[in-house]
This record gives structure tokens, sequence and C-alpha cells, in this order.
């Protein structure tokens, strides 16, 4: 017998792992002929979903938060005030993946204090928005067609005198390789 079990040989005598035997006889007296496996996760261990990383690097060193996206969004443009609706947590990370915390020396050195809020604040302003492949793609296509739209209101036709079809503007677009820029401070309409 092992610690919790008993080891069960497969096919060519090779440990095939543990069978726990209390388990196995309270699944069979219950009329399950199988038992179900449990997989344990560390209770410590806090998995944070929907996360959207807000990187700085200042001072040498990254730092990083982890904070949700539409809400760091709103906080910038002045909607959300409330710092624990946009961040998960208000620590200030040096991984936020690995949850390895930014140690207190770092922190004062670039930005002259330890107290995690305040960096916080200062990270959430200034700081760069991770965004993943897909939504980058979106707010691409989302400005070009608004690029486009706004050249095929504007502009006619000198020869017939009839405006410029959507589609006629956008394969011109593609044809002269146009790629809009996205981001803050580039509308459609600057450019």
């Amino acid at each position: 017998p092992h610690r919790s079990g008993w080891r069960v040989a497969g096919p060519q005598g090779r440990c095939r792992g543990v069978v726990d035997v209390a388990g196995l006889a309270a699944a069979r007296a219950s009329g399950g002929a199988a038992m179900s496996m449990k997989i344990a996760q560390p209770v410590t261990q806090v998995r944070f979903t929907n996360v959207a990383v807000v990187k700085i690097k200042k001072g040498g060193k990254r730092f990083e938060l982890a904070a949700y996206k539409n809400k760091v969004v709103n906080w910038r443009n002045k909607v959300e005030t409330d710092l624990d609706e946009v961040l998960h947590t208000q620590v200030v990370f040096a991984n936020v993946a690995k949850g390895v915390v930014a140690k207190a020396k770092d922190l004062k050195k670039a930005f002259g204090t330890d107290d995690h809020v305040k960096c916080c604040l200062i990270i959430l302003d200034k700081g760069e928005l991770q965004v993943s492949e897909r939504e980058r793609q979106v707010a691409f296509e989302s400005m070009f067609r608004d690029v486009a739209t706004i050249i095929s209101e504007k502009c006619v036709n000198p020869d017939s005198g009839r405006p410029y079809t959507y589609t006629m503007i956008e394969r011109a677009l593609h044809d002269a390789h146009f790629a809009p820029r996205v981001g803050a401070g580039h509308s459609a309409k600057k450019q």
C-alpha cells in the first residue's frame, strides 16, 4: 500500500498512479462504477479573469496594474472616479501574470513614494493599456471605415458631379496602402 491508497500497475508493470481506496469503496457503495478525480488547486492562488494590464516603465523598471479594460477607458475619460471599480486590486506588480508585487524601494525610486494607491493613480493616468491582437484589429478596421466614410461624404467626381461611393474610396485607400493610426489623439477626421 501507498500513503493514500494502492499503487496500480499498468500493462508493462509500470506504475499508473495511486488509487484512493476509501474513495473507490465509497463510489462502489453508492452505485457508481468509477470514482471521480478531484483536481486540487491552491487555496491562496487568486485567478485574475477579465484582466487588462496597464504598464509603465519608469526608473529602469516595469510596473503593472491588473485592471478592467472598459473601466480604464472610463477612468481616462473622467467617467469613472472610483478606483476600486477600475482595479482588481490596488497593488502595483512587477509582473501581473506571475503575481510578483513590486518592491517598495523600486516604487520609491521611480515614483517618489512607496504608497501603492498613489502609484496606481500615476500608472492609470500615464501607463500604456495592453490591448489584444483581436481588439487592435477591430479598432483598425473601424478607423479605416470611418476614414473612408468621411472621404466619401466630402468628395465628388469632377467628371460626373456625383459623389464617390464608399466602396470606391475603400478600394482606392487599399490600393494606396493607407493605414490609419489608431490611438489617442488620432481621430478619423484628422487623418
